[in-house]
Parts: C-alpha cells; sequence; structure tokens
C-alpha cells in the first residue's frame, strides 16, 4: 500500500513537469552549483581561522579574497534561481489549469453528472494554489536540502571519519521523527481537501438556490448541514496544522543535541592532537549545514503531503478516461433530411437499472413530435441518446439510415438546434449571449433572430440594448426574458432537427402564443422534438409519444389517443380537470 502511494505521487510529480524537462533540468544544475559553493564555504573559514591563529597573515588575506569571490557568485546564483523556478512552476501549473479546463469539456457528461460543482470549483482555485505553494517549496528547498546533505556528508567524512559516522547515526531519530509525523499530517491534509470540496458544493449550492431555501424556510436546516460541513473542516484543519507544526521544532530539538555532543566531542579531539580550531570550526560549519535541511525538509514534507493531495484530485481529472470519438464521417447540411430510427435501443444510467429496453421506433423526416409522460419515464433520456450526450449500451440509432455513432459529436450537434427549460446565460453582452454558438453572426442575424423569438421588444428597452451587458446568470433580466434569449439561440442558424424541452415554461402566456406561433414556422419541414406537460401545446403534433417507465406505451395523433382512452386521454382529463 505505502509503494503504491509512493509511486502514485512520484507519477503525479512527473506528470506535472513532463513538458518542463529541460528547465527543470537546468533548475538542478543550478542548484548543485550553490550547495558546491555553500559547502566549500566553511573550508575557506577554517582555513582563514588557523591562518590567523598560525601567524600567516598572507595566507588570511588569499583565502578572504576566495570567500568573497564565492559569497558573490553564490548571492548571483540565489538570485538567479528563484526566478527560474518561479517561471517553470507557474508555467506548470498554468499548462495544468488549462489542461484539467480543457479535459472537461471532453469528458463524458456521465462522469460530470458524479461530481459537485462546487468541488470542481474548489480544485480549481484552492487547490491549484496549495499545490503552487508545494512545488515552489520542493525546488527552493526539498532538492536543495537533499543535495546538501550528500556533500556535507561526502566533505565531513575527509575532514574526520568517526564523528561523521556519529553525526549520521544520530540524524535517522530526526527523519524518524519527521516521517511518522508527516504521515499523519498527509491523511489529515488529504481529509481536509476532501472538506474543502464538500464545503464548497455546499456554499455553490446553497447562494445559486438561496431564494429557494427561503420559500421553503430551509435555511437552518441548510445552516445546521453546512455547520456539521465546516465543522468538519475545521477539524481536520486542525489536525492537520498541529501535526506539521510539531516537526519541525521535534527536529530542531533533536538537532541541537547532536551539535553538543559533536562540539564536546570536537574540543577532546582538539586536546588529543587530532584536530585544528579550524578545522573544528568547518566541522561544527557542516554539522549545523548537516542539519539545518532536516529542518527545511522537515517543515517542507507537511506543506508536500499537502500539495500532492491537492495534485492528485487535479491530475486525477486529468487521467480521467476521455469521451472517444472514433467517427469520422461528416455530415452535408444539404443532404440532411432529417429521419431518425431507433432500432432496439436499451439503455441504463446505472448497471442493474435498465430503464429503456427494446425500443423501436421511426420518426419520417419533417415529422413534429411531441413526448410526454410522467416525471422519470426516460423522455429527456431519448434526447441524451439522440445527442450522443450518452452512448446507448445495446442497439443502434440512425439519422436518414445512417448510425449516429459514424459520425462526429461535433457535426451531428451541428445539426441540432436545443431549447431548455434550463436557460443559461453566459457573462456577455446580449449580442453574444444570443450568437453563442455562431460568433461571428452579424447583428442584423442576430436581431432577426431577436425578432423571431419576440425578444427584440424588451431587448430594445435596455439601457445600450444588444450592447446590454450581462453577468451572474443573467440576473438583471427575469426568468422569461432569459428563456427568449436561449430561444433566440435557434434563430441565428436554422438547425435541421429542432429540440424543445418544455421550452416556453417560464414566459407568458401572450408571448408564449406569439412564440408558438414562431416555432411552428420554424418547425415546418424540419423533425422535431417536442418535451412538454402542458398538453395542450402539443396537440397538432404530427405523433405524440406516451412514455412510462422507459417505454413507449402509446403513440399516435392527438385524435387518435384521446379515442383510444388509455394514458394520454387520462393525463388530458387530469388536466383539464386542474
Amino acid at each position: 500500500m505505502k509503494k503504491q502511494q509512493t509511486t502514485s505521487k512520484l507519477a503525479t510529480l512527473t506528470f506535472l513537469f513532463q513538458a518542463q524537462g529541460p528547465q527543470v533540468f537546468v533548475i538542478l544544475f543550478g542548484t548543485l552549483i550553490q550547495v558546491l559553493l555553500t559547502v566549500y564555504l566553511p573550508i575557506l573559514i577554517g582555513q582563514a581561522i588557523d591562518g590567523v591563529l598560525g601567524g600567516a597573515s598572507s595566507k588570511f588575506w588569499g583565502v578572504l579574497g576566495q570567500m568573497l569571490l564565492v559569497i558573490a557568485i553564490n548571492s548571483l546564483v540565489q538570485w538567479w534561481l528563484p526566478l527560474r523556478v518561479n517561471q517553470v512552476v507557474y508555467r506548470s501549473m498554468n499548462q495544468l489549469r488549462q489542461a484539467v479546463y480543457e479535459k472537461l469539456h471532453d469528458l463524458p457528461l456521465s462522469y460530470l453528472d458524479r461530481q459537485s460543482t462546487g468541488d470542481l470549483v474548489a480544485r480549481f482555485s484552492s487547490d491549484c494554489e496549495q499545490l503552487t505553494s508545494g512545488l515552489l517549496m520542493i525546488f527552493n528547498q526539498f532538492f536543495q536540502g537533499i543535495l546538501l546533505i550528500l556533500l556535507t556528508v561526502f566533505t565531513m567524512a575527509r575532514l574526520d571519519f568517526l564523528m561523521m559516522i556519529v553525526v549520521v547515526a544520530l540524524t535517522p531519530l530526526s527523519l524518524f521523527v519527521a516521517r511518522f509525523i508527516a504521515r499523519k499530517s498527509y491523511q489529515y491534509y488529504r481529509q481536509q481537501t476532501e472538506a474543502r470540496g464538500h464545503q464548497a458544493r455546499m456554499l455553490e449550492e446553497s447562494i445559486s438556490q438561496l431564494s429557494l431555501l427561503q420559500a421553503f424556510n430551509a435555511q437552518s436546516r441548510f445552516e445546521a448541514d453546512f455547520a456539521t460541513i465546516n465543522q468538519t473542516y475545521a477539524t481536520f484543519s486542525i489536525k492537520a496544522i498541529f501535526a506539521s507544526s510539531t516537526i519541525n521544532p521535534m527536529t530542531r530539538f533533536i538537532n541541537a543535541l547532536i551539535y553538543a555532543l559533536l562540539a564536546g566531542l570536537g574540543a577532546l579531539r582538539i586536546m588529543a592532537g587530532h584536530f585544528t580550531v579550524g578545522e573544528l570550526t568547518t566541522f561544527l560549519n557542516y554539522a549545523s549545514q548537516y542539519t539545518k535541511p532536516f529542518n527545511d525538509i522537515s517543515s517542507v514534507l507537511s506543506e508536500l503531503q499537502s500539495a500532492l493531495a491537492c495534485a492528485e484530485r487535479l491530475v486525477g481529472i486529468v487521467k480521467e478516461p476521455s469521451e472517444l470519438e472514433q467517427s469520422q464521417l461528416e455530415l452535408n447540411d444539404e443532404e440532411v433530411k432529417g429521419q431518425i430510427d431507433f432500432k432496439e435501443v436499451a439503455f441504463s444510467y446505472k448497471p442493474n437499472q435498465e430503464l429503456i429496453k427494446d425500443l423501436n421506433l421511426t420518426i419520417p423526416a419533417g415529422a413534429k413530435v411531441a413526448i410526454v409522460g410522467p416525471t422519470g419515464a426516460g423522455k429527456s433520456t431519448l434526447i441524451n441518446l439522440l445527442m450522443r450526450f450518452y452512448e446507448v449500451d445495446k442497439g443502434d440509432i440512425h439519422l436518414d439510415g445512417q448510425s449516429i455513432r459514424q459520425y462526429r459529436r461535433e457535426e451531428l450537434r451541428r445539426q441540432v438546434g436545443m431549447v431548455l427549460q434550463d436557460t443559461w446565460i453566459k457573462a456577455g453582452s446580449i449580442h453574444e449571449n444570443i450568437a453563442y454558438a455562431y460568433p461571428n453572426a452579424t447583428r442584423e442575424l442576430v436581431i432577426e433572430a431577436a425578432q423571431a423569438a419576440n425578444a427584440d421588444f424588451f431587448i430594445r428597452q435596455l439601457p445600450q440594448g444588444y450592447d446590454t451587458y450581462l453577468t451572474d446568470g443573467g440576473a438583471e433580466l427575469s426568468q422569461g426574458q432569459r428563456q427568449l434569449l436561449a430561444i433566440a439561440r435557434v434563430f441565428v442558424k436554422l438547425p435541421k432537427i429542432l429540440i424543445l424541452d418544455e421550452a416556453t415554461s417560464s414566459i407568458d402566456t401572450r408571448t408564449e402564443i406569439l412564440v408558438q406561433e414562431a416555432f411552428a414556422k420554424l418547425m415546418q419541414g424540419r423533425t422535431s422534438f417536442i418535451i412538454a406537460h402542458r398538453l395542450f401545446t402539443i396537440q397538432s403534433a404530427d405523433l405524440i409519444l406516451v412514455m412510462v417507465d422507459g417505454k413507449v406505451v402509446e403513440k399516435g395523433s392527438h385524435k387518435e389517443l384521446m379515442q383510444a382512452e388509455g394514458v394520454y386521454y387520462r393525463m388530458q382529463a387530469s388536466q383539464e380537470a386542474s
């Protein structure tokens, strides 16, 4: 288990810097130069002390000149190295953010359905910042500390092998303490990042649905749930910070004992004639240099564990399998007719919970098809399968006699216009929102689309008209106005297949009549799917499909279904009675 965790961490770090290989090598080489100069300086200090005590003033001034040169070069390297480190780390993080963002657009909806928006946002914001801080510490302290330890041990062995053995023998005690505490802090930091994701998710839910919470007087329940999550986050944070904060003082205490022991042992060896004062000064400098990296590394370890926990969450998204695109066929706009065939289609969102089974259905080209049924009957699922948001488990769906899996998703979706019940408005001008799918659309085309959707009237009443800038999901507009903008998008470039999912549910009756008239013109000669709960809006449909539990239990025109006095008849009677 521990080996797998170590392998996973190394793989994560390798992934982060795979595109920065040469730059990382330059940084490591610069770090090596800095460490060599740092190790060489105590030797010169010892020589200077022995020169003064021995009365060799000429030797002292020569060594002093070398010291000044080493200090100057070391200062230059210490100025240059962090600049390179910052460039590499921030460039790598920029690439990682871009990779995660692009990956989210390549992932299947089945993955995104299992994630919360708040948690994904937390990965982009707080996890990225935490990872950046950890990576800077790896380069600025961790690698330098490791090299300093190795070179210091080698140099101490050349000065006095016995005292080097004493230092090396006692140091593992400090490492053992640091490693034990770091393991505990890693688990706490991992739990902390997960709790932070849950906290962000709940915060996003409560803010976006604040009016709904107030309408149902659910504030106290949400506040209690948030208090629980907040307390969990605080608990893991306190444990993680406490565990990490004990590493440094514990290792410093142990290292101080080692330093005192070495000073006493060195004094005895001077009296025995095995050491000079300058050599002891050099050795004690090395002992201090040798133990200092352990203090730095021990403090870095806790931050490193937190950074790696964040890195795993980010890299985990990038390594998720993408939505495969093996199809290469393109669709010619002029040749698309719009006949759709469902052939023995079976589908389930969860294993062993089949929703649609053996569905066979033919939709003639240009037909106006309405889909009705109770909630959860599978109405929207049919649309999801047609759009290839999800892939069928069995069977196939054909467009004009050709399997839709033979076409690239981009080509297939380019032929379809969708208006959903839940509207989405991006931060931007009204013009940009209407021309969202076709950013090169002219102002004249956008105005024509808005007029067709009966949105032009209210747009012109806004302060800047079509240049009015919308923020916060279009909060400046009413729900009905936002829906009219969503409808206008469809009119910018007329599709060959039209999907309306309760497209007029949030607009007033008078405007709905006008929009329905516009839709009626738009639907002429186009295959249209209408998902509706208000049955009076679909009575003119060429074909009405009644779905229950993933099955089409009835199909026909409004007149035929009313004469059959089945499920549709009872639904119609129920709505008329209410």
